[in-house]
């Protein structure tokens, strides 16, 4: 058995798959993907992950992308600890918050632009910028970047995305059921929701658990898992 991970430490994908494989107690070996050098866009990475994002897992010569799909097939293949409801309505649940977490990632991205691609585009020329993106498959993406670079996210726009993920922790406030998201057992809704909080807790509105009382439980009892020590979250800013 050979699982690869090709990962960046800040990335939020890929802290995900990696607090999933360490609470799996699964042996892997671990690439890190230069987000800054966009490396994830080189020829040799594409051949690989043709989306040209970081997490991809290789596992045994196959690959996969996209973090949820990543931790739902370690868990399918290495059922041990199980970490999906056995429930098949709380296993949906479970599906849906994800999805629904997944569809905040465009809130965190505005915050992490600026440290990284705005600071370091200000000093490129509008060629220099270009030859940067060129290999982004994405034109949805390109264009993305090219926002960021020349017309950073304004304070408006933080707040209005800090409000979405303030709307996040509400909704984990209420669903909370034994320390946990989905059906009072804790697991992959849990792993996936970790990544959105420590950039929240760090950065974004670092005051917020302490008037969500569940929430901020929840958080002391994930990060006090062995697995999120192994898992290396590390520092965003």
């Amino acid at each position: 058995m050979s699982l690869v991970l090709y990962h960046s430490p800040k990335s939020s994908a890929s802290r995900r798959v990696r607090f999933c494989l360490e609470e799996k107690g699964l042996t892997y070996e671990a690439h890190v993907v230069d987000l800054s050098r966009q490396e994830q866009h080189s020829e040799a990475y594409l051949k690989i992950n043709p989306m040209g994002v970081v997490p991809t897992i290789v596992h045994d010569g196959r690959a996969l992308h996209e973090s949820s799909v990543i931790c739902e097939y370690l868990d399918a293949v290495f059922p041990d600890p199980p970490l999906r409801p056995s429930d098949p309505f709380d296993l949906a649940l479970m599906r849906n918050w994800i999805r629904y977490v997944d569809g905040l990632i465009t809130n965190l991205i505005r915050f992490n632009w600026r440290h990284g691609l705005a600071k370091r585009a200000a000093q490129m020329t509008d060629a220099e910028l270009e030859e940067m993106i060129r290999n982004v498959p994405s034109a949805e993406r390109k264009e993305a970047w090219r926002r960021a670079a020349r017309e950073p996210y304004t304070e408006a726009e933080l707040d209005e995305s800090r409000a979405i993920l303030l709307g996040m922790l509400d909704r984990m406030e209420a669903m909370m059921t034994n320390g946990a998201l989905i059906g009072g057992h804790w697991g992959l809704a849990d792993i996936a929701t970790a990544p959105f909080v420590r950039r929240i807790e760090e950065e974004i509105a670092p005051d917020a658990l302490a008037t969500r009382p569940n929430c901020a439980a929840w958080w002391a009892d994930l990060t006090a898992r062995p697995s999120y020590t192994r898992a290396d979250f590390g520092p965003f800013v």
